[in-house]
């Protein structure tokens, strides 16, 4: 039986060697591992043929032959994995541990040592001792290692092919590790054991044929993998087997007996009673399934590291405006993107836009909340695969890409921020640095983490909200301590009023009047100061021309010393208060002033323009970040100046929006500001000139 095993074994080992080579299908990978690949084989084939040749014929010198090429097959077996799980190395992941290098070349270096002892001391014909058995045991153990630790780190793609290389690999050093522990236990090796030993190794060649007509360069899918962990399962639970054996043998020795046998077939029965209740157990094969899962394979991500990772991202913040840049950053990162942008709302009623950025370009479009995209992301949660679009459209029925998505070209998945069944926004991210396969498990990682960063979203923008309403809560006490003042301030010029009919020639009356005016002039000064922007205007809304508002403004610009350019200035209405909209423009008018030197233009610009009036002030003064104006320009206590507070623009982009208009801006620090007011146009009806002299 070994002769008749061995000679089969070198036949199918030579015969799929050469139909590797004839065929073309020699795997394609590294010059080193398909080297490795195929002297393995050969090697396999030659300690076949000699074993073959010595138990056939008893020749000492082909004993010691087929004793030498043991370790030399091992060896070349051994180094192809090696290579293998040394090449599993992407980035900043780590190497193969230096350490199992060392081991496995002692190991080697101690088998061919042992073996040749034997050979110069003319045993190779006799049972090899302990000693050299446990060496030779340790060369399947450090196979399986190896083995093992290739398919833990495999992706799920990959292991299709490597499945096949790594049953019929296992096949050889599994049978090796029983010969050699029952050789151990009992003294020497079983000569049927022995006689089959041939058989069992040529069963792996089936398995390699299997792997090799998958495809031809399946050793190169074998080396697609994140990172090598060692810390394996596999020395454990061999160090548990040796234990075992040790034990038993150490019962032998000390206690004598007979029962090797007998203890061989109580083993069988008992692992066919537990192959038999796994058969018929549905809970325990799938508690089986779970535990294999959990503790022999690697899934793609290493779920503690990525959540403890992009919990820290979160909670590092410098101000509640950086949560948007950090979300970006840690979806980013957890898919290999390079690029990737947030959108969200500038405020509550408004349209998602840009809001943050990372190494993403910045894009003008804006998605209405109440469009079909954000009703579809609202609606399903999902994390849209732009690539999976294209190619299987079925696959999003319903889905409906806005235009500024489609002209996005480096866009890849679009990753919705839901607070329950609020949308926050949502994020998009690039194409990343290398293929992703997005499965199930990208698919639900990105859910759970976009989950998280949406609750630290909501909960930056309530604390906002909570901040703004104290701050204007505050305003509020602040705002009665001033009609107090101006309650005072109004007595008592109304009491000089009242007195001035009856004491008017009195020169003591007249030096105490100039006195109590220039007293309640310095107070009103102060609560300027302090309020910065007056009360509504109340009145109804009607029609307002456009042309005396902007006269005004340029006039009182010259009263401060500055020039307004009217670069356009059209005869157009719009409906409101007169007031609150010169209120509004004087505003504006005001900033840019305060923003610009002397040496520097402010203009401002009135036309019609599609049945909306356009209003344009403008100016070259300071300018503004993008991040200022896309998330805190019109929103209340938000101000560039030291002492500004924010509420003017707040209060203008309001009544503009009360108006049905639109106020929007734009600017770059150092080049200056832009701000555009769409509002509706007014027909005001006349019948001449005469009839409206507001547009003259």
């Amino acid at each position: 039986m070994a002769v008749a095993g061995h000679a089969l074994s070198a036949a199918v080992h030579l015969i799929f060697l050469a139909f590797l080579g004839w065929t073309g299908r020699m795997p394609r990978g590294t010059p080193l591992s398909s080297g490795l690949f195929a002297g393995a084989l050969l090697a396999t084939a030659l300690w076949a043929a000699a074993q073959a040749l010595g138990h056939h014929g008893g020749d000492a010198t082909v004993l010691a032959l087929a004793a030498l090429l043991d370790p030399v097959r091992y060896a070349l077996w051994l180094a192809f994995l090696y290579t293998l799980v040394r090449a599993m190395r992407e980035g900043g992941s780590r190497h193969a541990p230096s350490a199992l290098r060392w081991i496995i070349a002692t190991a080697l270096l101690a088998a061919a040592v042992l073996q040749g002892l034997r050979i110069v001391l003319g045993v190779i014909d006799q049972a090899p001792s302990r000693l050299v058995l446990l060496v030779l045991l340790a060369l399947p153990v450090l196979g399986l290692l190896l083995l093992e630790q290739l398919f833990r780190n495999l992706g799920e793609d990959a292991r299709w092919f490597a499945k096949p290389v790594c049953i019929g690999l296992a096949v050889v050093f599994a049978f090796d590790i029983y010969m050699m522990s029952q050789g151990f236990l009992f003294g020497r090796i079983d000569d049927e054991t022995l006689g089959a030993r041939g058989a069992v190794h040529m069963l792996a060649v089936p398995f390699l044929l299997v792997a090799a007509r998958r495809r031809a360069d399946w050793l190169v899918r074998l080396q697609v993998s994140r990172t090598a962990v060692f810390h394996s399962a596999t020395l454990v639970l061999a160090g548990l087997y040796l234990l075992f054996v040790s034990s038993l043998g150490y019962y032998v020795r000390f206690f004598g007996g007979t029962w090797g046998q007998g203890l061989q077939l109580a083993l069988l029965f008992a692992a066919a009673a537990v192959l038999a209740a796994f058969t018929v157990s549905g809970s325990l094969r799938s508690w089986l399934r779970v535990f294999v899962g959990k503790h022999f394979f690697s899934y793609r991500f290493d779920y503690r590291e990525q959540w403890l990772r992009f919990t820290a991202m979160l909670g590092t913040r410098g101000s509640p405006h950086e949560i948007g840049h950090l979300i970006v950053r840690g979806l980013a990162d957890m898919v290999e993107c390079p690029a990737g942008s947030l959108w969200t709302r500038a405020d509550r009623d408004g349209p998602l836009q840009q809001t943050a950025r990372w190494n993403a370009a910045p894009i003008a479009g804006r998605e209405p909340a109440d469009s079909p995209f954000s009703a579809y992301l609202r609606r399903t949660g999902w994390v849209i695969d732009l690539d999976q679009l294209r190619t299987a459209p079925r696959v999003y029925e319903g889905l409906v890409l806005p235009t500024w998505l489609l002209a996005a070209g480096d866009a890849w998945l679009v990753v919705p921020l839901l607070a329950g069944d609020d949308l926050l926004g949502f994020v998009l991210l690039a194409h990343p640095r290398t293929r992703v396969d997005v499965n199930w498990e990208v698919l639900d990682l990105l859910k759970t983490a976009s989950r998280q960063a949406a609750g630290h979203l909501a909960q930056m923008q309530a604390t906002e909200a909570l901040l703004e309403a104290r701050k204007f809560e505050a305003f509020n006490r602040m705002s009665a301590f001033v009609v107090h003042d101006l309650k005072n301030i109004v007595t008592q010029l109304s009491l000089m009023l009242k007195n001035a009919e009856r004491l008017r020639d009195n020169r003591e009356f007249q030096q105490d009047m100039l006195l109590t005016v220039e007293s309640s002039l310095g107070k009103m000064r102060r609560l300027m100061l302090q309020l910065r922007e007056g009360a509504p205007a109340a009145g109804a809304s009607a029609g307002v021309a456009l042309t005396p508002l902007v006269q005004r403004l340029q006039a009182a610009a010259r009263g401060r010393g500055r020039e307004l350019e009217v670069q356009c200035l059209e005869r157009v209405a719009t409906r409101g208060h007169a007031e609150r909209l010169e209120r509004v423009l004087g505003h504006l008018v005001h900033n840019a002033l305060d923003a610009t030197g002397t040496g520097g233009r402010v203009w401002i610009g009135v036309q019609r323009d599609r049945g909306q009036v356009h209003i344009e002030v403008g100016d070259t003064g300071a300018g503004m970040t993008e991040e200022f104006v896309q998330t805190r320009l019109f929103k209340p206590f938000a101000s560039t100046k030291e002492s500004g507070m924010g509420v003017g623009a707040y209060e203008s982009a309001q009544y503009v929006r009360e108006l049905g208009g639109t106020i929007e801006a734009a600017s770059q620090p150092g080049q200056g500001t832009v701000v555009t007011v769409q509002l509706p146009f007014f027909e005001m009806q006349h019948d001449s000139d005469l009839m409206a002299p507001d547009f003259r």
